[in-house]
């Protein structure tokens, strides 16, 4: 069974984060940032790719990672969203490498070993090149086609919408299928290459930008291809179930922060000559959402210790039964909704304060609505539970 605590090495690691956090990311510098015209902090995540190894966290230590499971993704992802820090980690570190870990499961080669040092290095960042909303019971680039050329070259051409993490990204892995056929591939394709064009779009989460890409007849490399419909979508697929159980972390840090800062707000505001805190209707919600957020400890690090164990199924979630899509969709099911609860209820309590631009209230609040659309909405999450456990869906 799944431990659900933290060991010594977690704890440790996130001191380090957060220490680092504190110190370079306060919510002055990073409501700054959305204002500029570089959302995402280059030196901050130089810092945590370099100093800490964040980037290389789930790289293994042959190719100059640090060899770590999701349990201690998990942890950075909680610390990062407690600061809602503009810094790739979930798009590159995360998704992106998932995605090449899973391509070199599928078959070795030298482009993803290649790729996957330049990612655990600090070199370059990746992004999967489909929209922040796919979902992986969803079957995703058919938006995209590709034309062999010489050895593992090809040409690719389409367009992707909301492509989280692709502005800031070295490197896109672009899902593609051939023309009027099924057999489809994962093509990484460099970000200066001609014939790429990245254009920003308004996002909800400021922290976290996304982006239109365009491929104009791009040049790139094969990383994995298939023979199926669901060869290079299993990849995908994988990439995506990771992303949705290791999102909960992030959206268990966000939620906590959330509650300590109210918490702390309602202790010292006073109205009507006693703390806005005594009065117990203000009690009553708080103690409501301290015990939304225990279900969402218990639910983000099941998920996080059950894709760290691993799953010996295929990589398309629906279609396995065991414990790491059920485990993938209880965490998604139920944290996306907490977050965004535990954001109200910090926006709200904190009253007048709570509605101005200058408070970091709205950045968690914008950063959890985005996050529970993203690798799935909560509906789609729970749909698929119900057919992995054979209950009637909910309606």
């Amino acid at each position: 069974m799944t431990t659900l605590l933290y060991t010594e090495v977690e704890e440790e690691l996130r001191a380090a984060v957060r220490d680092l956090l504190a110190d370079a990311c306060p919510h002055s510098a990073v409501l700054a940032r959305i204002e500029s015209a570089a959302p995402y902090d280059g030196d901050l995540w130089k810092a945590l790719a370099r100093d800490i190894g964040a980037a290389g966290l789930l790289v293994p230590e042959e190719l100059g990672g640090a060899g770590a499971s999701a349990r201690e993704a998990a942890v950075v992802l909680e610390e990062l969203g407690r600061a809602v820090a503009p810094v790739p980690f979930l798009t590159s570190a995360v998704v992106a490498t998932r995605a090449l870990l899973a391509a070199r499961t599928a078959g070795p080669g030298e482009v993803v070993d290649d790729l996957l040092r330049r990612l655990a290095s600090g070199e370059a960042t990746a992004a999967l090149a489909v929209s922040f909303a796919a979902s992986p019971y969803r079957r995703a680039g058919a938006e995209v086609t590709y034309e062999p050329a010489d050895g593992d070259a090809a040409v690719v051409s389409g367009r992707v919408a909301g492509v989280a993490g692709a502005e800031i990204a070295d490197v896109l892995l672009v899902p593609a299928r051939l023309p009027e056929r099924e057999e489809s591939a994962l093509i990484a394709v460099e970000a200066g290459e001609r014939g790429v064009e990245i254009t920003p779009v308004t996002s909800l989460d400021l922290t976290r930008p996304v982006a239109m890409v365009s491929l104009g007849s791009a040049r790139g490399r094969i990383v994995a291809r298939g023979v199926g419909p669901d060869a290079g979508g299993s990849i995908v697929g994988e990439a995506l179930r990771f992303g949705a159980g290791l999102l909960a972390s992030e959206q268990l840090g966000l939620a906590e922060w959330c509650l300590a800062a109210t918490v702390a707000y309602v202790k010292e505001r006073r109205q009507f000559a006693r703390p806005v805190g005594s009065f117990q209707a203000v009690k009553h919600r708080l103690a409501d959402l301290w015990l939304e957020i225990g279900g969402a400890r218990a639910a983000a690090r099941n998920a996080a210790g059950a894709l760290a164990d691993g799953d010996p199924g295929t990589a398309v979630p629906v279609a396995v039964p065991g414990p790491v899509p059920v485990a993938v969709a209880v965490a998604q099911a139920h944290c996306a909704d907490v977050a965004v609860h535990a954001a109200e209820e910090c926006v709200q309590l904190h009253g007048g304060i709570g509605m101005t631009w200058e408070h970091p209230a709205h950045l968690y609040l914008k950063r959890a609505k985005a996050d529970q659309i993203a690798f799935g909405a909560p509906g789609e999450h729970r749909a698929a539970l119900a057919g992995l456990v054979d209950v009637p869906a909910p309606v």
